[in-house]
């Protein structure tokens, strides 16, 4: 095979332009993130119930939702929350590495198995099922500088204006508003009216369900219709109620005396929230707090990018003493790591060109592996769709460790072949020598190699879906190694490569100095080796030991499942007793907010307070 690509070297560097090519539109589309993707998909389902406690949510809703979905396919375990304010949470978590989409129809089945068993008005309300996706990617806080707003006018026009705009920004998945909630109208019974009256909250319920409807009115001169009628049109009757005054004529109770009973005689009515229980503020100031979720296997960075650009162009359209700031980027560690990796990545292989240099002493021999590293390492995305990877901290890891081994292959032809060359031999006939030689060790070393690495892909559980990537990476790229060894490496030692030169002046010196220095230390390790193998007892005591220093320094390290970095951004907090007040837990949260002024001057960097109160 290698005598074809010495004959045709240029197959073997289009196929190397090919595979970098690939490699590089696969980056584009390949997802970024910190760590792969090792969270278990869990499921969201949350339903209503007005007016209803805890504990009547836990029997007459929690329960049956529970019963249908115990035993839904690749689940692991569910847990639920039953609030005073009238919703349950069930949160569903299935196997790491189960399809998340088909993971939702099954639990969208169970619920729409337990729906005949629920509350009429819960199942009116609608049960929702949603993917969790666990931290936000971005939380963005929209609040009035000077208080010209209030909190509810600010959550319903992030609700109208903010938030389907960026449910079409692409790979957002979900975008939940906390703090304030949609207008309502509000209709606040006085109960010793109903007792005179003989009246009951569901005879008012009914009453404003029945006014308060869209009835079509028909049309006027449709067909059938007499000769000559010309035109026909529809009749547009008053439909659903739509501010106080109008809810307020609602006839409760026809008398008969002729008299009536309207909403207004029995009850306050007033346009306010659905609920009451959530108060956002940002640095002290109303707000609505929307945490923006990524989709499973967007691109965060991406996401996050386009996400503050639809933001900059919203913001061009808000009116007068409106602001909004994004209050927590979790995607800032990701820049930061892989602006890191990518400065090592980009260290080692300095530091690869230097010991190649080094030690082959001419720039055609460099020339050469330094080539075969980057079509390795860039190739090696070309993969990375197929197994479902992204580009993340461990993948680049990877390649990093990989460098050391991709370039080793490239080394070993350019040696046979400047061996051959040595002894005079044309570039073309030393190369054709020389991979006789050496090809069924390169394909050896691959395959032990890469024999290291791929059983990590058949590893389970979360712990092997945290170092596939690594593993794979490695394995992957040596292979494309290998393959370039055989391919590329033959045909470019053919075309550079030339006979040695002695190299002269200051270079030569050195050049000169290195290689004795160099003997004198492999003449060193070659008779400590002779001494090992004879008194074969030392060598064994010299292991043993290296081993129990190893197991002792490892014991003492501090042992964590993954390694703790600071995320730019910190969780508080603060339980309650069961009777405290939504007023009572802002109050307490207005002072956290006063111990945080007064530590913000010891702060080494700026930042910003984004909270929510909630009753439960």
């Amino acid at each position: 095979m290698s005598k074809f690509f010495i004959d045709r070297p240029i197959v073997a560097i289009v196929i190397a332009i090919l595979t970098v090519v690939i490699g590089l539109v696969s980056m584009a589309k390949l997802p970024v993130a910190q760590l792969p993707d090792i969270v278990p998909p869990q499921m969201s389902v949350s339903a209503t119930y007005t007016g209803a406690d805890a504990l009547t949510i836990e029997q007459s809703v929690a329960t049956p939702v529970e019963q249908q979905m115990n035993g839904v396919d690749n689940m692991l375990y569910m847990m639920s929350t039953n609030a005073n304010d009238g919703t349950m949470t069930l949160k569903v978590t299935f196997d790491v590495g189960t399809n998340v989409d088909i993971d939702q129809v099954n639990t969208q089945n169970r619920v729409s198995q337990a729906s005949p068993n629920l509350p009429t008005s819960v199942n009116q309300y609608g049960v929702t099922v949603k993917k969790l996706m666990g931290l936000p990617l971005l939380v963005l806080s929209v609040y009035s500088p000077k208080a010209t707003y209030g909190g509810q006018f600010l959550g319903n026009y992030a609700t109208i204006n903010i938030n389907d705009a960026l449910l079409r920004v692409p790979g957002v998945g979900q975008v939940t508003n906390f703090g304030a909630a949609d207008y309502a109208m509000r209709v606040w019974v006085k109960p010793d009216q109903l007792t005179k009256l003989g009246l009951t909250v569901t005879d008012l319920t009914n009453a404003v369900q029945q006014q308060s409807a869209v009835n079509p009115a028909g049309q006027i001169g449709a067909e059938p219709a007499p000769k000559g009628q010309q035109f026909t049109y529809a009749v547009r009757a008053p439909g659903r109620l739509a501010n106080a005054e109008e809810f307020g004529k609602v006839i409760v109770r026809q008398n008969p005396d002729g008299s009536t009973v309207r909403l207004s005689d029995v009850s306050r009515i007033e346009l306010g929230s659905i609920v009451y229980q959530q108060i956002g503020r940002y640095n002290g100031k109303p707000a609505v707090i929307m945490a923006v979720y990524q989709a499973p296997g967007s691109n965060a960075l991406a996401v996050a990018k386009q996400v503050k650009a639809q933001m900059e162009d919203l913001k061009t359209r808000f009116p007068q003493d409106l602001e909004y700031v994004v209050s927590m980027d979790t995607t800032l560690p990701i820049t930061e790591g892989m602006k890191e990796i990518l400065t090592t990545l980009f260290e080692a292989i300095v530091l690869v060109i230097i010991v190649v240099f080094l030690f082959l002493q001419g720039w055609r021999a460099t020339l050469i592996p330094l080539i075969a590293v980057p079509v390795s390492l860039i190739g090696t995305f070309a993969v990375f769709p197929l197994l479902g990877f992204s580009i993340n901290t461990l993948s680049l890891f990877g390649l990093i460790l990989a460098i050391g081994l991709v370039v080793d292959d490239a080394i070993v032809v350019v040696e046979a072949v400047e061996h051959n060359i040595e002894h005079g031999m044309t570039p073309r006939e030393a190369t054709i020598k020389a991979m006789e030689e050496v090809t069924t060790p390169v394909i050896g070393i691959a395959l032990v190699l890469s024999s290291v690495f791929i059983p990590m892909a058949f590893m389970g559980g979360i712990k092997g879906l945290l170092n596939q990537q690594f593993a794979i990476t490695i394995a992957i790229s040596v292979l494309i190694s290998a393959f370039n060894a055989l391919t590329l490496s033959p045909a470019l030692s053919a075309l550079l490569l030339r006979p040695r030169k002695e190299s002269k002046g200051l270079v030569g010196r050195f050049f000169a100095g290195f290689n004795r220095w160099f003997g004198k230390m492999t003449g060193g390790y070659v008779n400590w080796s002779h001494v090992l193998v004879r008194r074969w007892g030392i060598a064994l005591i010299l292991l043993l030991g290296i081993s129990v220093i190893a197991v002792g320094m490892g014991k003492r390290l501090p042992t964590s499942f993954l390694p703790e970095e600071d995320q730019g951004y910190a969780f508080l907090q603060i339980q309650l007793p069961d009777a405290a007040s939504l007023q009572r837990t802002d109050a307490v949260m207005r002072k956290v907010d006063d111990i945080l002024t007064l530590l913000k001057p010891l702060a080494a960097v700026a930042f910003q307070r984004t909270r929510v109160s909630i009753e439960r």
